[in-house]
């Protein structure tokens, strides 16, 4: 139904070709189960993608070429590849401060980042974004709305959406989301209005994810701030000398090499002046 009205491309949660790991993850799926699926969705879809998490506990590299290796064997031309992270208040998170779950070492985690993008560099599908990799042209359009921050509408349980300048939230659990649609017609939990300078903020710490980096220019026209406030220029340069950011003419961005570094470096190139303001 949903390609018959016109839907060209789908994404499948697969998170793991190991059925141990599906059940570490949570995931009531088997394998078996989830190839079943991506051959329904190869027969019908033109384009499809789908996920997968690494760097889960005890996870070698070995293995995960292994893995990896299965996965580029489907054909698919997208491929979205994510480190396991701990979340604060979820169940992996209890399980690690009690010490019942043995988190991966960041260095690990670091060789497992390396060894994924050069055998997906190899295979042609280099990454576009930090965690998402793709054939030239097979880019997806609906993933780059979020890393361009353009608008996009969060309508399911949980999704958070942006429009015209407003923040959007949907009840979490579904009950509630289904209880709030048959009372009031739709299941928003909440919805602010984003000042200018957190829209530029948001769109900053989008926009760096991604390999093509960002245009300053533009995002100074189009939120109304300086260039030269958008970013801490001195610790720019700084991570620059160092080889974890690149400038060429007016867009920056961040090198392959301060990639796993991501987080830490949006936290220091994103100015507290502007996060805050």
């Amino acid at each position: 139904d949903l390609a018959a009205a016109g839907v060209n491309r789908v994404s499948l949660g697969l998170q793991a070709l190991d059925d141990a790991a599906l059940a570490f993850l949570g995931r009531a799926h088997s394998v078996q189960e989830g190839l079943s699926a991506l051959d329904t969705a190869q027969a019908i879809f033109k384009r499809v993608s789908f996920d997968l998490i690494y760097a889960r506990p005890q996870q070698s590299k070995r293995q995960w070429a292994k893995e990896l290796q299965q996965a580029l064997a489907f054909g698919t031309e997208h491929l979205s590849l994510y480190q396991l992270t701990i979340e604060p208040g979820t169940r992996f998170a209890a399980l690690a401060a009690s010490g019942a779950l043995e988190t991966v070492d960041p260095d690990h985690g670091a060789e497992l980042y390396e060894l994924t993008q050069d055998m997906m560099s190899k295979a042609g599908l280099p990454a576009y974004e930090i965690s998402n990799h793709a054939r030239p042209g097979a880019q997806s359009r609906h993933n780059l709305a979020y890393w361009l921050y353009h608008d996009y509408a969060g309508i399911g349980p949980g999704a958070h959406g942006r429009r015209s300048g407003l923040a959007t939230v949907r009840h979490k659990k579904p009950e509630n989301w289904l209880a709030a649609i048959e009372m009031r017609g739709h299941g928003i939990a909440e919805e602010r209005s984003l000042t200018r300078s957190e829209q530029a903020s948001e769109a900053l710490l989008m926009g760096l994810r991604l390999a093509e980096g960002i245009d300053l220019a533009a995002l100074s026209h189009r939120f109304g701030f300086p260039e030269g406030s958008l970013i801490d220029v001195q610790k720019f340069a700084f991570y620059a000398g160092n080889g974890l950011t690149w400038r060429h003419g007016g867009r920056i961005g961040v090198t392959e090499t301060g990639m796993p570094l991501l987080d830490a470096l949006l936290g220091e190139l994103v100015p507290a002046s502007l996060v805050a303001a």
